[in-house]
């Protein structure tokens, strides 16, 4: 069985990132999901806590068929080859990476085949958030569980709070 990692800050879980996910479990049979920057919540960049994006994975994903799949918390570290290193010791066996994030790729490149997901036009969870901000269409830029989660748990007023 081969198995992929694809780490994310997930903030907030997004249609690319379904796609992403949809696209990496093409190539392997099992797909390790890595909530980057773990630690942090209730900031500008990383608004919601790793339990709240855990949901948002774990509602989206079985709802689209997909459950070969499983996630660790991946917290920060402020050194590259540690931070790999750490992951190492936290998840199972990977046989390849998955990101959009150059920085992820140059941390793994090298030890891991790298493969760069085809981030999706127009969707980020950058774009998701300021468009929260703006009070611009963001809910078709994420699915609809995603919506319904972040209603219930008053994310659209905390990403307004913390700006």
């Amino acid at each position: 069985m081969n198995r992929g990692l694809f780490i994310g800050r997930f903030q907030p879980f997004h249609l690319g990132h379904l796609q992403d996910i949809i696209n990496a479990l093409k190539d392997v049979d099992e797909l390790v999901i890595g909530i980057g920057s773990s630690n942090e919540k209730h900031t500008k960049y990383n608004p919601f806590s790793v339990e709240e994006r855990i949901e948002m994975i774990d509602l989206v994903l079985p709802n689209n068929e997909i459950n070969n799949y499983t996630i660790f918390p991946i917290p920060d570290f402020h050194d590259d080859k540690k931070w790999v290193e750490h992951i190492e010791t936290l998840v199972p066996e990977f046989d390849i990476v998955y990101t959009g994030n150059k920085w992820t790729e140059r941390c793994f490149k090298g030890k891991y085949k790298v493969k760069r997901v085809n981030m999706l036009k127009g969707v980020s969870s950058t774009i998701i958030r300021s468009r929260i901000l703006n009070n611009k269409n963001w809910e078709k830029l994420v699915p609809k569980e995603v919506v319904d989660y972040l209603k219930k748990i008053d994310g659209i007023k905390r990403v307004k709070k913390i700006k």
